[in-house]
């Protein structure tokens, strides 16, 4: 028997000890060949060589800093089943090769579609995959020709269009980034809808009280979705549940690891139905764009159960907090000026006292602030994606005072 294919108890415990010490090699591909060895150098080797590339140079995103962009930490359960995952190798095409696994990413499902009003649905790799779904179930199922999104709506949703040969219009937004009901066309009746709850940019919400006036409406909240989760802020997303799909990101506010997202629908049959292929060597139905997919929603079950509702609410409720401090800070400051309070743990300011965006970033820690374009001019942008996240650091090059003494 190959031994690389069974359980090496010292790799595996070395492997673990060197994610746990962030130890290994410079955080660097210097000693890795630039061209395929001929001959291998083991596993041990590789692990040892690996480490400090994979682990010490990638950026911190449970680094108290981080604070830039949506994309969280992943807690450490999500690591264990993660590994899990790996050593088994599910296919969810096959129910012969996936027996559990298909019936692990079906009670994630059931559990968390209540909460936006959907019924059922399937993970996926992401939300633009979860979008193009969507709008591939709009046009098959609902027959639309033609989709309504504004004009800060995700570059999937352009993406997905131009798949789907499907015309796009675009509505003008205001300066937060939210669609301009009023330009929003009056006949939707062949259309698909598509509303954002959660722009990359500022984290604005579309007025999801629009859903239900189109043939089939989307809601992208790859973002902001999973506010629905918590007690204090699921109200934001009040009306989400009239849409007929809606993506969510389990790799942003459910904390997963990449590559893992959700789409959902109010009526999954009809949906799954215009979405499904068989062949003559498929057991089942093949649902969605995937042929053979992963068991992704391990992590994610792992994590429910580990947290409960409960307590991705508290972690969630913890990053909105956060925004609302900083935004606080920069409204009590005559040198700064905010864009808008921040509605999904999106922050938007800039200097306004001579200082630029590149003053500012300069100082700022590492990891702590991206930037964006709004209305032609530059904007700081932070995200709360991090509950972990101290602001001291950032809050202390804000008031002009020297942030290593943080």
């Amino acid at each position: 028997m190959d031994p690389s294919f069974t359980a090496d108890k010292a790799g595996l415990l070395r492997a673990v000890e060197l994610l746990a010490s962030q130890d290994g090699s410079a955080p660097t591909l210097q000693a890795v060949p630039l061209g395929l060895p001929d001959s291998g150098i083991g596993e041990m080797a590789a692990l040892e060589l690996l480490a400090g590339p994979v682990l010490r140079g990638a950026r911190n995103l449970a680094s108290a800093d981080a604070f830039a962009h949506m994309d969280p930490p992943t807690p450490w359960v999500t690591w264990a089943a993660t590994l899990w995952n790996a050593s088994v190798n599910q296919n969810l095409l096959h129910p012969d090769t996936a027996p559990v696994a298909r019936a692990i990413e079906q009670r994630v499902v059931d559990w968390l579609s209540p909460y936006f009003g959907m019924d059922g649905g399937h993970m996926v790799p992401g939300s633009t995959v979860a979008n193009l779904t969507a709008l591939w179930a709009a046009r098959d199922a609902a027959g639309v020709r033609t989709v309504v999104a504004s004009s800060a709506a995700h570059l999937s949703i352009r993406k997905a269009c131009k798949i789907l040969d499907l015309k796009l219009i675009e509505i003008p937004t205001d300066r937060r980034g939210m669609i301009q009901a009023d330009q929003v066309p009056a006949d939707l009746s062949a259309c698909c809808l598509v509303l954002t709850a959660g722009t990359t940019g500022t984290g604005a919400i579309d007025p999801l009280a629009l859903a239900g006036r189109a043939a089939w409406t989307h809601i992208d909240a790859a973002w902001a979705g999973p506010l629905r989760l918590s007690g204090q802020h699921a109200q934001r997303l009040r009306g989400i549940e009239v849409a007929d799909s809606v993506a969510v990101s389990a790799h942003k506010w459910l904390f997963q690891p990449k590559e893992s997202a959700l789409i959902l629908f109010r009526d999954a049959k009809r949906a799954h139905a215009a979405l499904s292929f068989g062949g003559a060597y498929l057991a089942a139905p093949n649902v969605g764009i995937l042929g053979s997919h992963g068991a992704v929603a391990v992590p994610l079950l792992a994590m429910l159960l580990a947290w409960g509702r409960t307590g991705f609410a508290a972690r969630i409720d913890r990053c909105m907090a956060h925004a609302a401090d900083l935004a606080s800070a920069i409204k009590s400051d005559a040198r700064l000026q905010l864009l808008a309070e921040p509605e999904t743990g999106l922050v938007n300011w800039r200097p306004i006292d001579g200082r630029t965006i590149d003053d500012v970033l300069a100082r700022l820690p590492t990891g702590s602030a991206s930037t964006t374009v709004i209305d032609n001019e530059r904007w700081m942008r932070h995200v709360a994606a991090n509950p972990n996240a101290n602001l001291g650091g950032l809050l202390s090059v804000l008031r002009g005072a020297d942030p290593s003494s943080a």
